[in-house]
């Protein structure tokens, strides 16, 4: 199995180098408002605005070679899909992934949406399905499914916008959704199928991934934690093919030293501790980077989705430097396996 590299774009803000706040960068909160500091000026005007700080990122991330760009759902942030449909355009080769939350909507709309999307990227759509936020904050989004059924709807809404996109008539009659003679047509019928990603750790969310989905993210965590998780996933879908993937931050750096000193200012400006940094965070070398991500590598991820701040220039520079000689190494490893 090939090892997917993806690149999660920061849809609510981002930051600049050595400054731990977050803003919309190239965007003015108000007529004159300069970005840097007092009397450093921004050529672009109000040209530019956040959609085009996003769509430099993902051209990062295509051109050094990264298979993907996760667009999260984001309650503080734009739509994914809008995101996602705006940088479609501009981008080759990478597979364009939206978050959604399951509880947004049709389970049928959101398969013609995702339809369209195949049609119009040439089949590079793919979709990170989401439980969602807390129970009250769901409510707050007209969202009043109590908190024990939301996975169970994802089940069903999966089953759903597959089945439509794949036969015609359908027919599904579930808990939250009911489909009568459906199924989708002409230019809609028959397309390829976006891969799935799903993720969480209780034993009902691996259970949901082992019928369900292309590819489980698993959060960040040291790789001996996660053996066991992945272990009883395999165990669940038997012999169902399946991904894992890791959702983890990196800071990389020419010397490990270099990386300490980036880290120690972020946290120092953050206020976060630093046992939750290390945890979702790789901090050191090229070299001690590449080392410790071969490792998960090794214990069965073979989708990596990472992230960065700030996320332009980190997707330059783990593309360039770590990127090519980690997949070279993991070629090699699998040759010689």
């Amino acid at each position: 199995m090939t090892t997917e590299f993806i690149w999660q774009l920061p849809t609510s803000g981002d930051g600049r180098y050595s400054q731990a706040q977050r803003s919309r960068r190239g965007e003015r909160a108000a007529p004159g408002h300069i970005p840097f500091t007092e009397g450093v000026s921004d050529p672009r005007g109000d040209r530019f605005n956040y959609f085009d700080y996003l769509h430099q990122v993902a051209r990062a991330a295509d051109i050094t070679g990264f298979d993907g760009v996760l667009v999260p759902h984001d309650l503080e942030g734009d739509e994914s899909w809008i995101v996602a449909g705006y940088l479609a355009r501009g981008t080759r080769h990478v597979r364009l992934i939206a978050g959604f939350d399951a509880g947004w909507g049709s389970a049928v709309y959101a398969a013609k949406n995702a339809v369209s999307f195949q049609r119009a990227t040439n089949g590079r759509f793919g979709w990170q399905i989401v439980a969602g936020a807390d129970e009250a904050t769901r409510r707050r989004h007209a969202d009043n499914v109590p908190q024990q059924d939301v996975l169970a709807r994802i089940d069903e809404f999966v089953t759903v916008a597959r089945g439509v996109q794949t036969s015609a008539p359908y027919d599904f009659k579930g808990r939250f959704f009911e489909v009568q003679g459906g199924g989708f047509r002409g230019p809609l019928g028959g397309n390829p199928l976006p891969p799935v990603y799903l993720g969480g750790t209780s034993e009902e969310a691996l259970a949901l991934s082992a019928r369900q989905a292309d590819v489980h993210v698993f959060a960040a965590a040291p790789v001996e934690e996660l053996r066991a998780p992945i272990a009883r996933l395999r165990e669940l879908a038997q012999g169902r093919s399946l991904a894992i993937g890791l959702r983890i931050d990196v800071l990389a750096r020419e010397d490990a030293a270099e990386a300490e000193r980036e880290a120690a200012l972020y946290l120092a400006q953050s206020g976060q501790e630093r046992a939750g940094f290390e945890r979702g965070t790789l901090v050191g070398s090229y070299d001690e980077v590449e080392q410790r991500l071969a490792e998960y590598a090794e214990a069965g991820v073979t989708s990596f989705v990472l992230g960065a701040t700030p996320s332009l220039e980190e997707a330059w520079r783990f593309g360039e430097h770590v990127l090519p000689r980690l997949r070279a190494r993991l070629n090699q490893d699998r040759q010689a396996a």
